[in-house]
């Protein structure tokens, strides 16, 4: 690894073993920031770090269930020893539990909520400390075109238009503060979990991402690298003052 430079920014980027997560922390690491790496298991962030680390940039992994307040303030007292006071949060970990309303349990409405809406409450709420006193900060939280409503997905589509509600009062609360809050709305994209949806409606993947192509303007689905570039421009100098948005990242306009 190298040392931390006086100009380096620390990234915090959660659910970042796989997916869209991994390829923001790779993209942000590529920016110059040193990244945090964060999973539920530290091991599963192993292989993010490792393509991190070996293109010269400094990471580090971090096991923490967002979902529960004494893992989420040890990880970030953790980071900002290790690493350095946080600047950048990327709140981007999230659990799919798919089902009808009249089949969806307890559980899965509480488990979607909890990680998606109380994983970013409690991240940003442990690491705005840090941009308040440095009078500066980047947040931005993971929403979905799934915000406007989808089948099969009342406790995905709830904690998606919340965190959307959450990014705009952050913009509110801690813009003084030299801090935005942005929220990035993906459409379709190829990771686990859009594979997990296909394999719930019973199709090939192949044929899932192929028919939802066909749908969108620029007849493609998207990729992870899609959504971390967007997140790249918004943690950015140069985007001091866009905040508060919410940006639908789905090739093309949504009804």
């Amino acid at each position: 690894m190298t040392e931390q430079t006086s100009t380096e920014k620390v990234a915090v980027v959660t659910g970042a073993a796989r997916g869209i997560g991994a390829a923001t922390a790779l993209r942000l690491a590529a920016d110059g920031f040193a990244v945090a790496v964060v999973d539920l298991e530290e091991t599963a962030g192993k292989d993010t770090v490792d393509k991190i680390v070996a293109a010269g940039g400094r990471a580090l992994a971090v096991g923490a269930d967002v979902s529960d307040e004494a893992q989420v303030a040890a990880a970030v007292e953790r980071i900002a020893t290790e690493l350095g006071a946080p600047l950048v949060l990327v709140n981007n970990a999230g659990v799919l539990r798919d089902n009808l309303l009249f089949k969806m349990s307890q559980s899965d409405w509480d488990t979607v909520m909890n990680v998606h809406l109380r994983g970013a409450f409690l991240m940003t709420r442990a690491v705005q400390k840090h941009m308040v006193d440095a009078h500066y900060g980047r947040i931005v939280n993971l929403s979905s075109s799934s915000a406007q409503g989808n089948r099969g997905q009342a406790n995905y589509s709830a904690a998606k238009a919340g965190l959307q509600g959450f990014t705009k009062t952050l913009a509110i609360e801690l813009g003084k503060f030299g801090v935005t809050a942005n929220a990035v709305a993906p459409g379709f994209i190829a990771t686990d979990m859009t594979a997990a949806t296909a394999a719930r409606v019973g199709m090939e993947f192949e044929a899932f991402k192929e028919a939802a192509a066909s749908q969108i303007p620029v007849q493609r689905v998207g990729v992870p690298e899609d959504i971390a570039h967007t997140i790249s421009f918004l943690v950015s100098e140069g985007a001091g003052f866009v905040s508060g948005q919410v940006i639908y990242v789905a090739g093309g306009p949504l009804d």
